[in-house]
């Protein structure tokens, strides 16, 4: 697909990045959490700023692995129809849902993080009201970011699916992949 193809791989490639990024956030969100317990019941040292840097870790964590989960295609489906149709039928479910749902939100949630979370925040250089608290602008500039990030997954799932359906890219077995609740 030229042009759009490259771009897809690129916008893939950053999200496994983020997605990688996102699984040693967790990791290091629960080792902060360690050192937290430690200081705070064996050494008596009481600071604010490792919870908080616990709970920053787990948001981010939570923003940057929304792209990466749609990627691997692992996001939650309600079925109604999706299990009864062909693969073909499925692409372009995916291809509505991506188009008329899952764009004009994220672009939405990008644009009113950014303008009413992040700048003002950004602008007085919000900090913790807690004692040793950290910087409160650095982990809001995450939740547009991560829309973002999820914006461009999005894209990237509707350059593939196009693909798909004109015969010129073959999609992953797992991007059509149903699993079937128990019932």
């Amino acid at each position: 697909m030229g042009f759009w193809g490259t771009l897809s791989t690129g916008i893939d490639r950053l999200n496994q990045f983020l997605g990688k990024a996102a699984s040693i956030m967790i990791l290091l969100s629960c080792v902060v959490s360690a050192l937290n317990a430690l200081l705070r019941y064996s050494l008596d040292i009481s600071n604010n700023w490792p919870l908080e840097l616990q709970w920053y870790l787990f948001a981010a964590a939570v923003m940057l692995g929304a792209a990466y989960t749609l990627k691997r295609n692992e996001h939650v489906r309600v079925d109604l129809i999706y299990s009864q149709v062909s693969d073909r039928g499925r692409i372009y479910i995916d291809l509505f849902g991506l188009i008329v749902f899952l764009m004009p939100a994220c672009i939405l949630f990008t644009w009113l993080s950014w303008t009413t979370l992040f700048y003002p925040s950004w602008l007085v250089s919000e900090h913790s009201l807690n004692a040793g608290g950290l910087l409160r602008y650095p982990i809001k500039l995450v939740v547009p970011f991560g829309f973002f990030m999820l914006s461009l997954q999005g894209l990237s799932e509707i350059i593939k699916r196009i693909g798909a359906l004109q015969g010129k890219e073959t999609l992953p077995v797992a991007d059509l992949h149903y699993e079937k609740p128990m019932q």
